[in-house]
């Protein structure tokens, strides 16, 4: 291997590791919040990168109609725990109006955008933003539907939840999407040459876009009120509950944020890779390893660690390609035995 391999393997290393970072910390976030292991944040990367490409096919994007169905399903459970909750009427009155609008207006809006204005003739840039109009508020739907009514379970019940979620998504993509892979036109066509490394435009917009995003999310929780509460429940749930925080809504922020970045990784990766229904699982696990790495509670040390993911993935390919998935994975048992032996168990039930 000379220099300029060496270098154009790791432009690739860092470009999927910016990937892996964002779905890193979209882990990260929901498991502080809601103690899930959202093993479904793959879904949201294929069907991000299936909804844009269905939008530039001049194909009706069936996500939108997903998206209509569990709002439905969202809000009849959400009038339900309403009615049953509700000791005075005017509370009751007030919720439910708010209930249709986020979980059946707001979605009836989208799908009619949809079918009205989804197509190739569409900027875009007004593309991109339709198709994460449509999958990022599967996020919250998903959490009210299959999460929120076990919010205090035990972990492991809800890894079980977290499953059975990956596999039904798993299998509305195949439905909606079919078993056909799918690539999106390129947000740049640029070419940067320095030396005898090229770096591609959508290179640039990736590790961009990345970063932005991871700075954006700094300062979110750093400065903002609705930030500050993530980080309180995170910390501690009953104590952010005895201080007047929902941890329903926190967990339904997470869930939003974990699926807008998903949805945005996958809109990044389709113009480099055919992205498939079930694409999204092993890039998600990607993610997880670096997750993991970070002990799925520091935020900067999973970055760091999807990125080094990314890179042993691209430095694989070129060693040993066969292997390259096996020796990703690989890495997260040094990692798991090091924090076995230097973490301090403590039950679940003592917590």
């Amino acid at each position: 291997m000379d220099l300029s391999i060496a270098a154009i393997l790791a432009q690739d290393g860092i470009t999927g590791g910016a990937i892996y970072a964002l779905l890193a910390l979209a882990l990260v976030l929901v498991f502080s919040v809601t103690r899930v292991i959202f093993i479904p944040q793959g879904e949201f990367v294929a069907f991000g990168a299936l909804t844009l490409a269905a939008i530039q096919s001049d194909r009706f994007p069936q996500s939108a109609s997903l998206l209509v169905a569990l709002g439905l399903l969202a809000f009849m459970q959400e009038t339900v725990a309403i009615v049953r909750i509700a000791e005075r009427r005017r509370t009751a009155a007030r919720s439910v109006p708010l209930a249709l609008a986020k979980f059946v207006l707001f979605p009836v809006a989208v799908f009619a955008l949809a079918k009205t204005f989804a197509g190739p003739a569409l900027p875009l840039v007004l593309q991109v933003l339709l198709s994460l109009a449509i999958v990022v508020p599967m996020g919250p739907m998903i959490y009210r539907l299959a999460f929120q009514p076990l919010a205090e379970a035990a972990t492991l019940v809800l890894l079980i939840v977290a499953v059975g979620v990956h596999y039904a998504l798993l299998g509305l993509g195949l439905v909606m999407f079919g078993a056909e892979g799918s690539r999106t036109t390129p947000f740049s066509d640029a070419r940067i040459d320095i030396g005898a490394l090229t770096i591609s435009g959508q290179s640039l917009v990736i590790v961009g876009v990345s970063a932005a995003l991871i700075v954006t999310l700094y300062l979110y929780f750093e400065r903002t009120l609705s930030g500050k509460a993530l980080r309180a429940t995170a910390v501690n749930r009953l104590g952010a509950r005895l201080v007047g925080i929902g941890t329903a809504q926190a967990g339904r922020l997470a869930f939003t944020l974990a699926a807008a970045m998903g949805g945005l990784c996958g809109v990044l990766i389709a113009p480099l890779t055919t992205v498939y229904y079930d694409s999204g699982f092993l890039i998600g696990l990607k993610g997880f390893v670096g997750a993991i790495i970070g002990g799925l509670g520091s935020y900067p040390i999973a970055a760091a660690g999807a990125i080094l993911v990314g890179l042993l993935e691209s430095y694989s390919s070129f060693w040993a390609s066969a292997f390259k998935e096996v020796i990703v994975f690989t890495l997260i048992i040094p990692v798991l035995l090091w924090r076995s032996l230097t973490s301090r168990h403590v039950d679940e039930e003592e917590e």
